[in-house]
């Protein structure tokens, strides 16, 4: 992995059950005392996303290696979670604009799978 995420033996990802981000955005910095401990997380910028579904929720962080982008998709209670590291975010978004594009571009199957 490429940050200090690490997979838990309990199946959740991302923020414990109970710590849940405002909606919108947040602006301040805080300072996350996870359960995993090695490494203090500064909390840059935080917003949540509800598409169908599933929750997502972006959080920009920084910890002593660095900053990263961690998404976060939770649906009913189960949560999946990447990590981006700031050096590759532009290169993230670039990938990202061009599936927005294609998919504009590129008119639906009606053959019924999804």
């Amino acid at each position: 992995m490429i940050s200090n995420e690490r997979p838990s033996p309990y199946g959740h990802h991302g923020q414990r059950h109970g710590q849940g981000h405002g909606h919108g955005h947040n602006n301040h910095r805080s300072h996350d005392s996870g359960a995993r401990g090695s490494s203090q997380e500064d909390t840059l910028q935080s917003t949540k996303i509800q598409i169908e579904r599933k929750t997502f929720v972006l959080t920009l962080k920084e910890n002593a290696r660095g900053r990263f982008l961690r998404i976060t998709e939770d649906v009913n209670g189960r949560r999946d979670t990447i990590i981006i590291p700031s050096t590759g975010l532009e290169e993230f978004r670039k990938a990202v604009e061009e599936m927005v594009q294609v998919s504009d571009e590129t008119p639906p199957r009606n053959d019924g799978m999804e």
